[in-house]
């Protein structure tokens, strides 16, 4: 089995961007963290992250046959892009939305998601460990269906 892990945009500054909301740990930690739980789940993972939609699409189309799902923290994608929405339907591929803050509790517009409704599930709030609840979410998923 192999999922692909995608970061939206800012993602690539954790660690550093609003600490008191995403914390500490870096992007290259949280890949760490996720790389380690799926070795222990006899999981592959992929990652990828990207500041460019356009290129984010692109990356997303290229998935189909090559990775059976994905964890996808589309960041501020989220709640704007139609475009991500259609690419991951495309895809064919099931999905776990993830946010590492609790989306509920903040501004009014990060309220609304365009890929909740399509995705295999959705997680948020747990910082770091929404990443690794994602991909227990999608294996689980997978071998179940």
């Amino acid at each position: 089995m192999k999922i692909a892990l995608l970061h939206g945009p800012n993602l690539d500054r954790l660690g550093q961007r609003e600490p008191d909301v995403y914390g500490s740990t870096t992007l290259e930690e949280v890949d760490a963290a996720v790389v380690e739980l799926a070795e222990s789940l006899g999981v592959a993972v992929e990652t990828f992250q990207s500041n460019f939609e356009g290129v984010f699409l692109d990356h997303v189309a290229d998935l189909s046959g090559r990775v059976d799902g994905i964890v996808i923290n589309a960041a501020a994608w989220t709640h704007t892009s139609v475009a991500l929405r259609d690419a991951l339907l495309a895809s064919g591929l099931p999905f776990v939305e993830v946010h590492m803050s609790n989306v509920s509790a903040r501004e009014e517009f990060r309220k609304h998601s365009y890929l909740s409704d399509v995705a295999a599930g959705v997680v948020y709030g747990f910082g770091v460990h929404s990443y690794l609840l994602g991909l227990r979410g999608i294996h689980a998923h997978l071998t179940t269906n």
